[in-house]
């Protein structure tokens, strides 16, 4: 681990021009990230302060950037939303301290990957996953952006809104008795005066504060993927379309594209931003556009009361499913740009290290109420390009986020939502892998399939369910070409094929010599639980010889059932007469044999050669000796027992 005290001065003017980039790209998609939840624009401001100055302080990545991502927003929302729902809380502010909580404890378990390196096998995980899961994003913030672009707030829908009264009701109720459980009133069966205290309560609510629930439990049925796609028609229908915000986002779109073209002086995204907040401001009248609203001026409140959901533990489970969900995300997302950063800068990354700074960001960002985050690669690029080549570059954009949060807070109020969602649904187009889609007909159909497999539960279902089902199809297929690989070089059709393998270089024409009395069987791949009923149906189709030379040298790994099946047909082959030679083992190989005691307990040391030079010098003194069939006659009759000796594996 490196000092995260030490610093390297060297830089000092690239690194701060770069730095300083980077928060200035940073600024406006902080607040949009913050304002695609529930949590407001702020918070995005505060994560990307407090990740951007830790991370890059205590990561392994010299020029990372990190703050709130477009990937961990998304589950980021969808952690605020659940857990508004599962505590029973009418709204964020009743079920902040459970949140904060999530996000303290997936920073927590980001960080204990690092410390127990699991940061290294990150790179594992297979390009059709990624590219489905990042696509997969990127659909989820088109589609959710599709509402604040057109203005429409359901909240205000009051068709939607009377419908929901009734649940509303329930809800409200649900509360109260949830509150009377929590203080010890319900206890066992409720009798007359527990109903009769439940009712006096429930007639204490007003009929503003049932309206109030309604407009929440109308605002969470238009949540989401699911909730916009079949809510989709209603802006159209109830008249909820808000003309001015929709202008104001296609032109902050218009911007964000032609911009770069003129120049990339400046973010586009940050001119875009300026530009349409002046002309709501300047040219609207107030209240025609959504706009961001108030917000607290200054320095963040710091939160320690979510440790008391640690310590009460009724929602335990919950926290630990999302906070793993975000943790792994965090991972994902944070070490990709770090290959990034990698292949711009001709450096390497600690992997582990890394893990254990964007940890301990995220665990920072929840005690000020900031939205979690990971390193971020458009960021990370431009503060390359822009001369930042230390973790100083990092620190200097979280402090200018810091500056313009003290200096300009104030300002923030009037941002328009419409500009904010113009601004995101670039970023979702721009997330989309449209190399992976052009490429579809020409990649393996189980790649192909799997990519689409991941984007599609990745908007419907879910993105840890995604990546999960998608690396275990990425490994089924794996494990499937891997044994199709080994089986064409191992395995041929008929037995005159079989027993006429084509010869390795060094064998010459040793098979024409002695190819009636002794057969050469080469493997060329991995003996694994895939490969192992083609290795059976192998040694069955094996011709009546009197010796069977398993070359080994191109194997270079074994399993358990590897093993097995190896001892399976040892055995098939001493009981049909037939003598097993090895040549070539690994060190893994013959280590993983040896455990078993298949050498020497089934084949005896002697018969198991480093080289086929040493094989073939053995094999030409049994012939010229005559006593090829002893060997077999002593495997036969004389086969220790597999079981003794055998190392615990």
């Amino acid at each position: 681990m490196t000092n995260p005290f030490t610093f390297d001065f060297s830089n000092l003017k690239g690194d701060f021009l770069g730095g300083l980039t980077a928060g200035i790209v940073a600024l406006p998609l902080a607040l949009a990230f913050g304002a695609q939840t529930a949590l407001g624009a702020m918070a995005g401001l505060y994560g990307a302060i407090a990740i951007a100055i830790v991370a890059a302080m205590f990561g392994g990545t010299a020029t990372q950037v990190s703050g709130p991502t477009a990937p961990m927003t998304v589950v980021s929302s969808a952690v605020i939303a659940d857990s508004i729902v599962e505590s029973g809380a009418s709204t964020v502010e009743e079920a902040l301290m459970l949140i904060l909580a999530v996000f303290f404890l997936a920073g927590l378990i980001e960080m204990l990957l690092g410390v127990i390196k699991l940061g290294r096998y990150i790179k594992y995980i297979p390009y059709p996953v990624v590219s489905g899961f990042m696509s997969g994003i990127g659909v989820i913030i088109i589609i959710t952006q599709i509402f604040p672009l057109l203005g429409y707030n359901s909240a205000q829908d009051q068709e939607l809104v009377q419908s929901q009264m009734v649940h509303a009701e329930e809800q409200i109720l649900e509360k109260i008795i949830k509150e009377e459980e929590q203080n010890g009133v319900l206890k066992g069966v409720m009798d007359g005066s527990v109903i009769a205290a439940t009712d006096a309560a429930f007639e204490q609510v007003t009929n503003e504060q049932i309206l109030e629930e309604a407009r929440n439990q109308a605002s969470k049925k238009t949540r989401g993927t699911v909730g916009t796609i079949k809510n989709i028609l209603r802006p159209f229908q109830t008249n909820g379309i808000n003309w001015l915000n929709v202008l104001l986002a296609l032109g902050t779109v218009i911007v964000i594209y032609g911009f770069k073209r003129i120049t990339s002086i400046l973010p586009s995204s940050l001119v875009a931003l300026i530009i349409f907040t002046l002309v709501s401001y300047f040219f609207l009248e107030p209240g025609s556009v959504p706009v961001i609203g108030q917000v607290t001026q200054g320095l963040p409140p710091i939160y320690f009361g979510f440790f008391s959901e640690f310590v009460s533990g009724n929602n335990i489970v919950l926290m630990v499913e999302f906070a793993v969900t975000l943790a792994l995300l965090g991972a994902i997302d944070s070490l990709l740009t770090s290959v990034v950063a990698d292949n711009i800068t001709k450096t390497k990354h600690d992997p582990d290290q890394e893990l254990i700074g964007q940890g301990l960001g995220n665990m920072v960002a929840a005690f000020i109420g900031g939205l979690p985050g990971a390193g971020a690669t458009m960021r990370t690029v431009i503060n390359v390009e822009s001369g930042g080549k230390t973790k100083i570059s990092g620190m200097v954009a979280g402090f200018f986020l810091l500056a313009v949060l003290l200096g300009l807070s104030s300002i923030v109020q009037y941002i328009p939502n419409g500009v904010l969602a113009g601004i995101l649904l670039t970023v979702g187009i721009g997330i989309i892998d449209y190399k992976g889609f052009h490429h579809l007909r020409a990649v393996p159909r189980g790649d192909a399939a799997v990519m689409i497999l991941v984007l599609f539960l990745t908007v419907f279902v879910g993105l840890l369910p995604a990546v999960g089902i998608g690396m275990v199809l990425a490994t089924l297929l794996f494990m499937k070409k891997t044994s199709d690989s080994v089986e064409e070089g191992a395995s041929t059709s008929s037995l005159e094929e079989f027993s006429r393998e084509k010869p390795w270089q060094d064998e010459g024409n040793l098979i024409q010599r002695v190819g009636e009395r002794v057969y050469i069987k080469h493997l060329d791949g991995p003996l694994f639980f895939g490969f192992v009923s083609s290795f059976q149906s192998i040694v069955k189709n094996l011709p009546n010889v009197e010796v069977v030379i398993i070359r080994m040298g191109r194997v270079p790994y074994v399993d358990q059932s590897g093993l097995y099946a190896m001892e399976d047909a040892i055995l098939d082959l001493q009981n049909r007469g037939v003598a097993v030679v090895f040549t070539g083992m690994t060190e893994q190989v013959r280590s993983m044999m040896e455990r078993i005691n298949l050498i020497p307990g089934l084949v005896d040391e002697k018969y198991s050669f480093k080289t086929f030079k040493e094989c073939r010098s053995w094999l030409n003194d049994r012939l010229e000796e005559g006593d090829l069939d002893a060997v077999a006659y002593q495997q036969k009759n004389a086969p220790p027992k597999v079981g003794d000796n055998v190392d615990e594996m």
